[in-house]
């Protein structure tokens, strides 16, 4: 008896997800900065190959061990808090671009040694066509979800959380596709290059971090609507669906910001 649990805190065993993690998120790294300088994607591919198969072993375990009974009422709060200082440090990654994008647009200052800057000009996009089209697509799936949450926790039947879910995962795949449209329209008929302007590069970046955050989120979605198929989730303990929904409507606040920062006041 000397060595039974006298606490509600989950002690992990030795892991080797950690190193594995860090050693392949260098490895895509690395790639990367190497397919930078046409050296090819492969190694960075490879990385990423590792993250991705890191993602779901690692994520394995944990519901593995919510069945075990190792994630009791400490453990669990300790996952909410850590999923928010997550959401935390994904709301300071997505201001950086805010400011650059900001600061460029207020106070634009180039210094270019024997040439003169000449500002390119740069096809408005219209924030009422598209653009509005993918914002109430995405507003549409956050409430999706929101009703998928609420039958879970007030005791609905499983098919209209399943509904739920899934009607946010295809409008979240519905919103990467129109995403992409139109990203292929402004680079093919509008002119749109990332290294033309730092006006594009902002508008890039901000834009498809963000909509590499919607398809890691339709991911989420997805991975919860097995998870709930499958019986994983009870009014009482739902901890994995509660952090898809928490990152899903962070994703949908983003984009509003983008909307208005980006479609409308930058244009």
């Amino acid at each position: 008896m000397a060595n039974a649990k006298n606490h509600d805190y989950h002690v992990l065993p030795p892991s080797i997800w950690p190193f594995v993690a860090a050693l392949s998120a260098f490895v895509m790294l690395f790639g990367a900065v190497l397919w930078m300088h046409g050296s090819g994607p492969w190694l960075f591919l490879m990385g990423l190959a590792g993250v991705l198969y890191v993602m779901f072993e690692w994520w394995r375990e944990m519901v593995i061990e919510s069945h075990s009974g190792d994630h009791t009422p400490v453990v669990v709060i300790g996952l909410r808090y850590g999923f928010i200082l997550f959401i935390l440090s994904e709301v300071m990654f997505f201001s950086a671009w805010f400011w650059s994008f900001f600061k460029h647009a207020m106070y634009p200052m180039y210094t270019y040694v024997g040439t003169e800057y000449l500002e390119p000009a740069i096809y408005a996009v219209n924030a009422f066509d598209l653009p509005l089209i993918n914002t109430l697509v995405l507003l549409l799936s956050g409430c999706a979800v929101t009703w998928a949450h609420h039958e879970l926790v007030h005791g609905g039947t499983r098919k209209n959380v399943e509904t739920g879910l899934l009607l946010g995962v295809l409008l979240g795949i519905a919103f990467t596709f129109l995403q992409a449209y139109e990203y292929v329209y402004l680079i093919t008929e509008r002119g749109y290059d990332f290294a033309g302007d730092v006006f594009y590069a902002n508008f890039f970046m901000a834009t498809g971090f963000h909509g590499v955050h919607v398809i890691i989120g339709t991911i989420f979605l997805a991975v919860c609507w097995f998870r709930v198929r499958a019986g994983h989730f009870t009014a009482e303990r739902h901890v994995g669906f509660e952090a898809a929904a928490w990152y899903w409507h962070f994703v949908d606040v983003v984009w509003l910001f983008l909307f208005f920062a980006v479609y409308i006041w930058g244009m």
